[in-house]
């Protein structure tokens, strides 16, 4: 007889057919994770609205999560609900999602940039001048191939992205001489 898969093995594998990225599973294995543990290893299928605003309350009151990372945690327990439990009740749309604080970036002078470069050591130079200079994600650069970079139009063509799309941005001339290097 064929064991009964695990109930966090079935969200992976839900993950996995959605095609959602490494680090999505990861957060939404971790934060269903805890969602269980907080209520003393219960079912989800056993708890709804009030156990997941409990949840969310604690994260913020006591955890002093940020609203982010409080919204990120409502994705991964509404993804459950709807993805691998199956369940679409009413309460599920209505849940309160944490207010993120509207800021304005802080940019840095060329002087700023340039002080801050001279800190980061030369073999991570490179690295840190893609990350920066064509506002490249951290996963976008570590997936980076030396075809994906068009010297004659003086562009990168950033391949499964976020959200597995594809896009191009500007080569920096100061970060093209590094390469030729």
């Amino acid at each position: 007889m064929i064991p009964k898969p695990r109930f966090l093995d079935l969200v992976r594998e839900r993950i996995r057919v959605k095609h959602y990225s490494i680090r999505t599973e990861e957060a939404y294995v971790g934060w269903i994770k805890r969602f269980i543990f907080f209520h003393n290893k219960r079912h989800p299928k056993d708890m709804g609205k009030i156990e997941m605003e409990q949840f969310l309350t604690h994260l913020a009151v006591e955890r002093n999560v940020a609203a982010s990372t409080q919204n990120q945690a409502l994705a991964a327990l509404l993804f459950m609900y709807k993805e691998v439990l199956q369940i679409e009740p009413p309460w599920v749309e209505n849940v309160t999602r944490a207010k993120k604080p509207v800021r304005l970036p802080v940019v840095l002078t060329k002087h700023e940039v340039k002080h801050l470069f001279e800190y980061i050591p030369r073999n991570y130079q490179l690295h840190v001048q893609l990350l920066y200079g064509c506002g490249l994600r951290l996963m976008e650069l570590v997936r980076l191939r030396i075809q994906d970079i068009d010297f004659g139009y003086n562009t990168i063509t950033v391949r499964s992205g976020k959200g597995d799309k594809d896009r191009r941005v500007m080569l920096p001339a100061s970060t093209r001489t590094l390469i030729l290097r």
